[in-house]
Formats: structure tokens, sequence, C-alpha cells
């Protein structure tokens, strides 16, 4: 069974969390939703709070096929602060496995050293924080193990890629046609 971890911080983007979640799910992709807080509780960044399955600490990444970092604000900055998730987006690189991020969440890879020379797509903005990429104005960029987006926008796109990634082009279309995305 594939395995998504979706790392959830205070003050994330609740579109680009959720559509990811919600998608996968519809595709039949194991989504765990982790909290990095104290607590399973998270709080979005437009106050809708988000009860998740594990807390950061109770996960075995190794399990998990890949792991995707919404954006927002301040949820992108706790997820950069986190020492548990840079060595497991460190590790998933180092594997090769999958690592997804929207928004402003390519800033915590370009942090790591991970974009250089990489095509990515981002939040128009937060650009001039990463050093070394190859930067896209299209709603989703994939290069290697690296898939980026740029915002709530491009939410569906996203999730979509990332079905199509993990599962197949068939899988995405058919997700992509039942809840009538037209690209």
């Amino acid at each position: 069974m594939i395995k998504v971890s979706v790392l959830l911080a205070d003050g994330f983007e609740e579109i680009e969390a959720l559509t990811v979640v919600d998608l996968l799910r519809r595709a039949q992709i194991y989504v765990d939703t982790i909290s990095i807080m104290e607590d399973y509780t998270v709080h979005g960044a437009h106050g809708i709070n988000i009860q998740t399955e594990d807390l950061f600490e109770e996960v075995n990444f190794v399990e998990s096929d890949m792991i995707v970092l919404p954006g927002g604000m301040p949820g992108t900055t706790n997820l950069n602060a986190h020492e548990g998730v840079r060595r497991v987006v460190k590790d998933f690189a180092a594997e090769g496995k999958p690592i997804a991020a929207i928004c402003a969440a390519p800033t915590v890879l370009g942090n790591l050293g991970l974009l250089k020379g990489k095509r990515i797509t981002c939040y128009p903005g937060v650009e001039t924080e990463i050093q070394g990429a190859v930067m896209l104005r299209t709603q989703v960029a994939v290069d290697g193990n690296i898939i980026t987006s740029r915002g709530v926008g491009t939410a569906i796109a996203f999730a979509l890629k990332l079905i199509e990634v993990l599962v197949g082009e068939d899988k995405s279309r058919e997700i992509a046609e039942a809840i009538v995305y037209e690209k």
C-alpha cells in the first residue's frame, strides 16, 4: 500500500493541505496527517483547526512513500524550524523518495540545499528566498523526486500530479473527471 505523510504545522494553508489529503484518499492512497506541533490539533492559517492522525514523534517515516509540505504562514516557518522535519526531508532526498512542497514550503527544501539546479515553482514573492533553482511559472513542476506548486489556486493540479507520480496518469485523470476538474 502506498503511504503519503502530510506534515502539518500551526499556520498551514488549509486548502493546500486538505486538497492533497482529499484527492489522494479518493485515489485510494493512504494519507497520514501528521502534526509537528505538540498536539494532535493543528491550527490553520485561516482559523480552521485540523485533528491529525499522528504526532511527528509517533511516525516511522521509513514506511512513507512520499512526504508533502503544505505552505501557508507561519506554517512554512514552523516546518522550516523543526529539526525533525529537516532530517526527514534530507532522508527522503538521499533515498530519492518523492518530496512535494506547495506555496512557500519549497523554501524549506531550498534552505536544505535540495533545489540547486532543480526546475521548480513556488508562491510569487518567495522566489528570492530560494537560491540556485530554475524558477518556472507553471502550476506544478516536477524535477526528479521534487514536486512543487504555486499556492491555493494550484492545489488541485498539485494533488492530481501527486496521484500521477504515485499511481499513474490514468488514476489522476479518473479523479480529475470525478471532481469535474478541467485542465
